[in-house]
């Protein structure tokens, strides 16, 4: 059997546990807000570089107090000190990439070099089937290029959920192998598209470097995440001036 259909069997039988586990966690969890400050903003010296982050709570900043400790600041921090950055923060606590999609409709008239995406836990929670998800990214990655110019896409690669504190097993152990598995297709599925890259988060989850709650990255977490999207991004290429 495939490992990565290994968890299925499991998933049938532990059903109503795992739904039970799934709702203690919800009325259980600590309610974080996104981190405070400006979502736009043009920073730095140098070439011009239009970056929209588009995702769900982890690119809102869940975990950290202000966007500077968060992934856009830690982002735009590390870019401006090459380039001059022209900034727009896209997203909300709980999207999927449905949300992200409707989301793009509200951004009318705006051209990006480079888009940093941070999507897809949502969609595991909530029971997204696979191949919907895929589908729905493979539309999203169109969009951006063809809607807003953007010439780099990187994408983040699913976190390995079977690490986060807050979830009990066997619930931990499921969402951690479904996240495994659309992570896999997804890096099959963009190894055949043209300026798409693909971050692996291989960082430490432990409870040290979690938020309070258990579930969203702290800051030392978003510091490491924007250094590895950076090793990804072909900046140089990006450039269009003189």
């Amino acid at each position: 059997m495939n490992h990565y259909l290994i968890d299925l069997p499991a998933r049938a039988a532990l059903f109503p546990l795992l739904v039970a586990q799934a709702l203690q966690v919800r009325r259980r969890a600590l309610k974080l807000p996104e981190a405070a400050g400006p979502r736009t903003g043009t920073v730095g010296d140098g070439p011009d570089l239009r970056l929209l982050i588009l995702g769900d709570s982890s690119a809102a900043g869940v975990g950290a107090f202000h966007q500077d400790q968060a992934l856009a600041g830690q982002l735009v921090s590390r870019l401006s000190q090459s380039h001059r950055v022209t900034w727009q923060l896209e997203a909300t606590t709980g999207h999927t990439t449905r949300d992200a999609l409707a989301r793009l409709d509200r951004i009318t008239g705006a051209k990006f070099d480079l888009a940093v995406v941070a999507l897809g836990v949502n969609d595991v929670t909530r029971a997204v089937p696979l191949k919907t998800w895929l589908d729905r990214q493979a539309v999203l990655i169109t969009r951006l290029q063809t809607e807003f110019g953007i010439r780099h896409i990187c994408l983040s690669g699913l976190p390995p959920m079977g690490e986060f504190p807050l979830l009990p097993h066997p619930l931990r152990w499921v969402l951690g192998r479904q996240a495994s598995r659309f992570d896999h297709h997804l890096r099959a599925q963009v190894a055949r598209l043209p300026n798409v890259s693909i971050t692996a988060l291989e960082f430490d989850f432990s409870v040290d470097y979690m938020a309070e709650d258990g579930f969203h990255p702290g800051p030392e977490v978003y510091a490491a995440w924007a250094d590895m999207l950076i090793a990804q991004m072909p900046l140089e290429s990006l450039y269009t001036g003189p």
